[in-house]
């Protein structure tokens, strides 16, 4: 397509790359000035472009791009599954099973059964793959949903028709004149064209930190990503999306990490891989990967992480016990005792007993002996022991753990959306349940932000209600209608409703709205004032900033200069030297009459509650023009106009919710610009202060910042501990004030536990608070970009209420991960011992491969989504937080683990050795290895039932006794009990060889939901035993990790685990494969024992050697053959 435009896209770019005055020198000498690149453009810097010339926004996009960049492309599902599959325990997996499939094939005795075992070994890899690549996908599409919101909902103020409007930044087009202000994100490259003070801070693209000072003789470059720190312009848009600086950096980005595909952990601020094109896109982020690693560990986190490595030192001791064991039972069995063997007519007895071991016993022509030396099959049995050890390992392992973290998590925080919680960040949702203290602003969060003046001083007269306007003088109010029209941001607007008897809709800056309004009731029209005043036409404004408390704009007028003030009241007023009086006249305004105006005017109001704001102006002549840089001095000399008193109620809700947090053990501080008396009053109508209280418990900034700093200025903990504990409000504070105060409090030793702070914000200057506490919440609709993006949270409605729901869903993810871990560590404690005990017993676990698939994957799974989407409930604001040094397994969670894994094992141990007297079955689970059987079946299917019932126990862990409160609530527990049990009936009538399990009859099946059941009145016995039986040393998931501890704990928690999880596949292939060659020694001791007891007829089942007797009561003369046939030999070298 042939341009229209007389300047082409790769012109635009290659401009864009000068800085600084060169930029200035290239635009001048190439293109003859900057009026002269917006002709070029075909654009208006007055008008901006025209909305409804859809074609010509149509031909922009074609030839100039998009202001979009199209986030990396997620990966397929078949892609993470093929990533999950290249696991290296995972391959090897696949490897064993398919050698057992075809040894089943082609060695075992019934083919048609044979190759199950392994079939079942592959599926579950299958399952392991599509459960793991699950995950991986659910998650990134979680996290893109959320960011794609953010970059949906970005907006900013363009020029259209000469008229201001806000459009979504991805609509954004080469050309349009955008209009910035203080906190915006630049979401294009663009030149600068007329504004007051502005300050760009470009350390996203440059790394320094220095605010760079934009105008059109220095530095007219803007750049897309950077952020407006101070003032306002208007910029001609010259580069979007890929095209612009930010874009292209993107793309450098994202060529460079096509090598490097690293996990997306649930315990790290997401989405870090997108940061570029959220610059563009309008919600960028301010290097947050750079500020969340200064932030410590979150308290969930620390204590999985060291709860993890408690865990494996104690499967590590059970394994390598197991293995001793194992080792000195086998080594006493074969070289003490010995074991029996064919002496055959050749004297090579080591030849003969190779060949004895691999061919039938009805082979031997000689005597039978005892034999006590070394034979090379001994290696295979050392390493099978060595593999059940890995098995007591790996079961000891909570793998379902990280599981259960992700779905709670993930389930809080779509939940917290219809919250009005935006969570930015995984790990903020669990922080804020251990939030020890929050910072909040009064505006907006306490209050309603829904401003009006309802109070107002004129000519010497307070009226407590809107005056009518007979009662000013005409000069009066179109001094006072001028001055707030054009002393504002013109992005701020009164938008009458179209409905009969609604308030107007306010657009910006409340505060200026509701001065805007009073202008309208007063009967002046603000948008005709502010057409006769333009932008361009202000020949200096002084934006408002938190130094000055105070804004100012200059006009040229005839006589010279005409200087608007607005700001604090105390502070304007201070630096007046006339006020206008009766009928409009001016006066001097003496020392007497400013401390009389401040006593009955300024503090009356804000004992009402109400924020002050004074309106003042200055003419200043040609002649006398000042130092327009000295802003001190300019500012000085004013006439007071009128002083007005705001009211911004409090939110109905909210002294309610305050009094929940406290009840809660969380402290709320108030942090507010206000003065003194307007804090007070607005803390007492919150409930953050009492009556009685006052004093030592609000301070202002000022104050605030003499007490903590020592007589060099620099920041003293010790003397800031003195102040803090006592400070509920600290009125007309600034950022930096909230700063220290975030920062003080998280460094203080003064408490036991470390405090957890959690701040709101919502300028550019309460980034670093935010960033710096260990949750920052920004609000979502008067917050700037700025403040949104160094935030964890994002208020969508500004409600304070919202942060105790943010504070309520934390506690729940920590309780419902608490519940999780009870259930969880109670399978694992009865698993491991009953292990252990059966491998030393018999030589092997009484739980099959498959069994424990089921019992660790399955059963893991869907007790992880059952526990850990339990709603909140308001009981989780009645107790103190946790704090960063309670254990995550509490003393009543130990109580609980011990007592019910004591029913479990009692229950389990009688069942595997007397279970088949007690249920009159012919053969014993640990007499016959290769086959499944009813002994075997039923100690599998009590041990599924003691956890199903076992389950819901684990819904309190605070000593509770009822159980199945609010059980009906959580339809996805509902769902998964009867899943489990539905899976379970399913799997033991129908399991077969797969699953090693035998159908049931209805009076075993009765027994073995009896047993689950009694569970349930067992946990009330347990619920008596006092806590306090439990040591207190028995602290699991406790002590803060150091910043190196962190890191390596996180690479065990977050990929070991993972790894490890799959060992005990590895391990049961492994059996499988060896299991037969040892099989057949075992039936071939057992074919000499019976031929000593038994008649050459008798056919009854073959029982284990070791079961039955021992060498030394073996007759070793006169033992004749058995007859029951053994099994085919089988090749050692398929091991």
């Amino acid at each position: 397509m042939t341009s229209k435009f007389s300047i082409t896209l790769s012109e635009l770019k290659e401009l864009m790359e000068n800085r600084s005055t060169d930029g200035k020198k290239r635009i001048d000498e190439k293109y003859g000035g900057i009026d002269k690149i917006v002709q070029l453009l075909q654009s208006d810097a007055t008008k901006g472009l025209d909305a409804k010339n859809t074609a010509d926004l149509a031909a922009r996009v074609e030839i100039f791009g998009t202001n979009f960049i199209p986030p990396k492309p997620p990966k397929a599902f078949w892609v993470l599954m093929w990533e999950a599959a290249q696991d290296v325990t995972l391959i090897i997996l696949v490897v064993a099973a398919v050698i057992s499939i075809v040894l089943g094939l082609t060695v075992e005795d019934d083919p048609d059964t044979g190759w199950i075992e392994g079939a079942a070994i592959l599926i579950s890899v299958c399952l392991v793959i599509v459960v793991t690549a699950g995950n991986d996908w659910s998650k990134e599409r979680q996290f893109r949903s959320l960011q794609n919101q953010l970059d949906d909902d970005a907006t900013i103020s363009v020029v259209r028709n000469g008229e201001s409007v806000k459009i979504f930044t991805k609509d954004i087009v080469v050309g349009d004149i955008l209009q910035l202000g203080y906190g915006d994100i630049l979401p294009a490259d663009g030149i600068y064209l007329t504004g007051n003070d502005l300050s760009i801070d470009e350390s996203t693209l440059t790394g320094e930190t220095d605010h760079i000072t934009k105008s059109v003789e220095k530095d007219p470059m803007l750049l897309s990503g950077t952020s407006v720190m101070e003032g306002s312009c208007k910029m001609v848009v010259t580069a979007v999306g890929p095209n612009s600086q930010a874009g292209i950096i993107v793309q450098l980005i994202e060529g460079q990490d096509e090598e490097d595909d690293e996990e997306s952990d649930d315990d790290q601020k997401e989405g870090d891989e997108e940061e570029g094109t959220k610059m563009v896109n309008g919600n960028g982020k301010h290097k947050p990967a750079k500020a969340s690693s200064k932030k410590e560990k979150s308290v969930l986190q620390g204590k999985l992480t060291r709860l993890a490595i408690q865990i494996g030192y104690f499967g590590t001791v059970a394994a390598v016990l197991t293995i001793l064991v194992l080792i000195i039972k086998f080594c006493v069995s074969k070289f003490m005792f010995g074991e029996m063997a064919c002496k055959d007519n050749t004297t090579d007895s080591e030849e003969i007993l190779w060949k004895l071991s691999i061919h039938d016993a009805t082979e031997c022509t000689g005597q039978w002996t005892l034999y006590k030396g070394w034979r090379p099959e001994y290696i295979k049995e050392l390493l099978e022991f060595f593999i059940i050890g890995v098995t007591v390992l790996v079961v000891a392992v909570p793998e379902g753990l990280p599981l259960a973290v992700t779905i709670s998590l993930a389930y809080s925080v779509r939940k917290m959306m219809k919250d009005n919680n935006l969570v930015r960040h995984l790990d903020a949702c669990e922080t804020m349940g251990n939030a020890t203290a929050i910072c909040s602003d009064k505006t907006g969060t306490l209050t309603t932000n829904r401003m009006s003046v309802v109070q107002s001083f004129f000519m010497g007269k307070l009226v407590k209600h809107v005056p009518s306007r007979d009662m000013l003088t005409e000069s009066v109010i179109d001094l006072f209608a001028i001055s707030v029209s054009v002393n504002s941001s013109y992005s701020s607007n009164v938008i009458k409703s179209k409905e009969p008897g609604q308030l107007p809709r306010h657009l910006g800056n409340k505060t200026e709205c509701s001065l805007l309004q009073f202008a309208g009731e007063l009967g002046e029209d603000y948008e005709a004032i502010r057409k006769d005043n333009t932008e361009e036409s202000f020949f200096k404004v002084y934006t408002f900033n938190s130094k000055r408390k105070c804004m100012a704009t200059v006009l040229k007028t005839e006589a010279g200069f005409r200087i608007f003030v607005k700001g604090a009241a105390e502070v304007v007023l201070g630096s007046c030297d006339h006020i206008l009086g009766e009928e409009g006249s001016i006066v001097g305004l003496t020392a007497k009459t400013y401390d009389r105006l401040v006593e009955e005017v300024i503090e009356s109001m804000a004992n009402d509650a109400l924020r002050t704001i004074c309106v003042a102006y200055k003419d200043v002549t040609d002649a006398d023009q000042p130092n327009w840089d000295d802003e001190d001095g300019t500012l000085r000399g004013l006439t007071c106009i009128s002083i007005v008193g705001i009211e911004d109620p409090v939110r109905p809700e909210v002294p309610d919710a305050i009094v929940s947090c406290q009840k809660a053990g969380v402290t709320i501080r108030m942090v507010t610009g206000d003065n003194l008396i307007t804090a007070r009053s607005i803390a007492r109508k919150c409930g953050i202060l009492t009556a009685e209280q006052d004093g030592g418990n609000i301070l202002e900034g000022k104050t605030f910042h003499k007490l903590v700093h020592d007589d060099s200025g620099a920041f003293d903990q010790d003397k800031f501990d003195l102040v803090w504990p006592s400070l509920k409000v600290l009125a007309r504070s600034s950022p930096s004030d909230k700063y220290v105060l975030v920062t003080g409090i998280i460094n203080s030793k003064l408490t036991k536990n470390r405090e957890v702070v959690a701040v709101t914000g919502d300028g550019t200057n309460d980034a670093p608070a935010l960033k710096a506490a260990d949750v920052g919440f920004a609000m979502g609709l008067a917050g700037t970009d700025v403040a949104k993006n160094a935030s964890d949270i994002i208020l969508t409605d500004d409600n304070f209420t919202s942060i105790v729901k943010a504070c309520m869903w934390g506690r729940n993810v920590y309780d419902s991960i608490s519940k999780f871990l009870q259930f969880q560590l109670t399978v694992n404690v009865v698993a491991v011992m009953l292990c252990f005990i059966g491998s030393c017993a018999h030589g092997a676990s009484p739980l099959k491969a498959v069994p424990m698939l089921w019992v660790n994957l399955i059963m893991d799974t869907f007790a992880s989504l059952a526990l850990a989407t339990e709603p909140p409930t308001a009981d989780l604001l009645k107790r103190k937080p946790y704090g960063r040094t309670k254990p995550l397994i509490s003393r009543t969670m130990l109580r609980n683990i011990i007592g019910h894994a004591i029913y479990q094992m009692i229950v389990m141990l009688v069942i595997l050795f007397y279970g088949d007297t007690l249920f009159q079955l012919d053969e014993a689970s640990y007499e016959v290895k290769d086959a499944p059987t009813v002994h075997g079946t039923i100690l599998f299917n009590a041990f599924v039932w003691m956890q199903i019932f076992n389950e819901i126990n684990s819904r309190k862990v605070h000593g509770e006794r009822n159980v199945f409160k609010g059980v009906f609530n959580n339809y996805i527990f509902v769902g998964v009990v009867f899943g489990t049990t539905c899976a379970q009936i399913i799997l033991i009538q129908f399991g077969g060889y797969a699953f090693s399990t035998k159908g049931l009859n209805w009076q075993q099946w009765l027994i073995c939901v009896a047993i689950g059941a009694v569970e349930l009145l067992w946990g009330q016995v347990v619920a008596t035993v006092p806590k306090s039986v439990i040591p207190s040393g028995m602290r699991l998931g406790t002590q803060p990790f150091t910043q190196e501890e962190a890191t390596q704990a996180r690479m065990l928690w977050m990929r070991s685990l993972k790894r490890v999880q799959h060992q005990i596949r590895v391990a049961n292939a492994f059996k499988k494969a060896g299991h037969e060659r040892n099989r057949r020694l075992s039936l071939l001791a057992e074919a000499s024992s019976n031929s000593l007891k038994s008649s050459p007829n008798d056919a009854s089942p073959a029982h284990w050697w070791t079961k039955k007797s021992s060498e030394s009561d073996i007759k070793l003369k006169g033992m004749k053959p058995a007859s029951q046939p053994l099994l085919e030999e089988e090749d050692d070298t398929n091991v």
